[in-house]
């Protein structure tokens, strides 16, 4: 079985987690590290895997309903149930074996490492198969032939400049890049990046959704798709056009731990059965994406019975993986410094502007600033973050990723700042202003030398802490293309493998990142200590 995509992992990329702001994880990953070389990947026992399945009555599966059509979603007519070609697949394998499928919400970049913990039977979530992946799990024979496709804007006559996958092989008419919105670590990013050559400029997203809007708002000339969700979502997405014929080619399989072949004999006997029988073309001609491609199905089997890919030489472990990767991490490092060290001084003018609003401002102006604060409060960056850069272009504002990625974060750690100043001006004793006063200062004056300066003083070590925050924050940015480290770690975990050395290498990342702006507040506080000494009466 021949696979174009060997460094591909998934159509299937949502929102990268946010990290923990405990270190504890920190040592634990680094223990599991320096344990690797001395530890066997799998552990041998008897395989009990299918009657543990039939003794539970339950077929546990990992799936990501966030990740959208025509996979896994909810019901529009009931949202607490989900459906689509996957789920609807489940259904069908187990019906022979007899335990009822049970659904596993989970982050799609999480499930294998869910499936390694034993909370899930098996993951079918669109994975490909790679030869990473099927290092370390079985995987059953594909269920899905898939291709990608290219998915373009039509003009105001209903034509398209970009007629096919050929066109972004060529320069650009316009001067510049073609630029095409992907889903992160997937096999349309792989294509791309091989293909396109020095014409094309690759941009980031998580869902597929999110890059059809990309190119329906002017932020992308194109987008390349797994062919089920080109297909699924071009009814919603009338003004984008499928154009060119399908490119690439890969397979879609289950993943289940090595240790559960009896599982997976039984699924693919049971996946062979509604081959042959037609009831899998039956599923997928419902949801539109049955193509002339399936015809290859009859003719697969595991990849342990074919090949997984082309050959490649053995893995990198460890260190030298990451000192292969290092320099694309601090690369995605200086992105996360860059739009932390950008917002938290914008998030703290606007944050203390607000403040002295509030208490000192005119009083019909109080009310809105109070709205403002509790309406950033109330409503998740990530949420910001699509308004500014998905909604705005509709309203003929159109912000670079870079700048709503600066902005979303000021915005939002503005409203925290606003509180926090608010608190340090109220601590500082209402005699102060009436001091200043009366000694001939204008109250904006008072303001400036004398309220605002013991305000800072106290307000330190909250705003540092936020500042710290910001940092991590900055992962969220990943939803408008923005690739900081959490979002480099994604990609170079699934695409590699490497799963446990990415994490370690990005935690020491983040923690060199922030241990020296915590040093350096401790002595900026122990200098106005020492300062406050010196200048108190004997």
């Amino acid at each position: 079985m021949e696979v174009d995509f060997p460094e591909s992992t998934s159509n299937r990329q949502p929102s990268p987690s946010m990290p923990t702001r405990r270190r504890s994880p920190l040592i634990v990953t680094t223990l599991c590290i320096c344990l690797l070389p001395f530890v066997s990947p799998q552990t041998t026992h008897a395989d009990d895997s299918l009657s543990r399945v039939l003794n539970a009555g339950r077929l546990v599966y990992g799936c990501d309903a966030e990740g959208g059509g025509p996979y896994a979603y909810p019901d529009p007519a009931d949202p607490a149930s989900h459906v689509g070609f996957e789920v609807e697949l489940i259904q069908l394998l187990s019906g022979p074996l007899g335990p009822q499928p049970q659904l596993y919400q989970g982050q799609w970049d999480a499930l294998l490492s869910t499936l390694s913990a034993g909370h899930v039977d098996l993951v079918l979530n669109g994975y490909e198969q790679t030869p990473e992946r099927t290092d370390e799990f079985l995987a059953t024979r594909p269920y899905y032939v898939f291709r990608l496709q290219l998915m373009v804007r039509r003009d105001d006559n209903g034509t398209t400049t970009i007629q096919g996958f050929d066109d972004l092989t060529r320069p650009k008419p316009s001067g510049g890049k073609w630029t095409v919105a992907v889903l992160g670590s997937s096999s349309a990013e792989s294509y791309a990046r091989q293909h396109g050559a020095a014409h094309v400029n690759v941009v980031y997203f998580n869902g597929a959704t999110d890059c059809m809007m990309a190119v329906r708002n002017g932020q992308a000339d194109a987008t390349l798709q797994d062919e089920p969700a080109a297909l699924f979502y071009s009814g919603e997405y009338q003004d984008l056009a499928l154009v060119g014929p399908p490119v690439g080619h890969g397979y879609y399989v289950m993943y289940l731990r090595k240790a559960d072949l009896a599982l997976r004999d039984a699924i693919d006997a049971a996946l062979a059965r509604l081959i042959s029988s037609g009831e899998l073309r039956t599923l997928y001609e419902k949801y539109g994406i049955w193509t002339e491609a399936q015809a290859e199905l009859p003719t697969l089997g595991p990849p342990d019975a074919t090949t997984a890919g082309p050959a490649r030489p053995d893995r990198l472990r460890g260190l030298p993986l990451i000192a292969r990767y290092g320099n694309t991490l601090l690369l995605s490092a200086g992105m996360t410094i860059l739009l932390a060290c950008a917002a938290m001084p914008l998030a703290m003018a606007i944050g203390l502007a607000i403040a002295l609003g509030r208490l000192y401002g005119p009083p019909l102006l109080r009310p809105f600033l109070a709205v403002y604060v509790e309406l950033i409060r109330g409503t998740p960056l990530m949420l910001q973050l699509f308004v500014l850069f998905f909604l705005l272009p509709r309203l003929g504002l159109e912000l670079p990723a870079l700048v709503a990625g600066i902005a979303g974060l000021a915005i939002n750690y503005s409203a925290y700042e606003a509180e926090i100043y608010r608190a340090g001006l109220q601590a500082i004793p209402p005699g102060q202003m009436e001091a200043a006063l009366s000694l001939g200062m204008t109250r904006r004056l008072a303001l400036r030398r004398v309220i605002v300066p013991q305000a800072v003083r106290i307000v330190i070590p909250p705003v540092t802490n936020d500042f710290i925050a910001l940092f991590k924050d900055t992962s969220v940015c990943s939803v408008i293309s923005l690739v900081e480290l959490t979002k480099r770690y994604a990609i170079l975990a699934n695409s590699t493998g490497g799963v446990l050395e990415f994490a370690a290498a990005t935690a020491l990342l983040y923690l060199a990142m922030s241990a020296p702006l915590a040093w350096l507040v401790r002595w900026f506080e122990n200098q106005l200590s020492h300062d406050g000494k010196k200048g108190a009466p004997a």
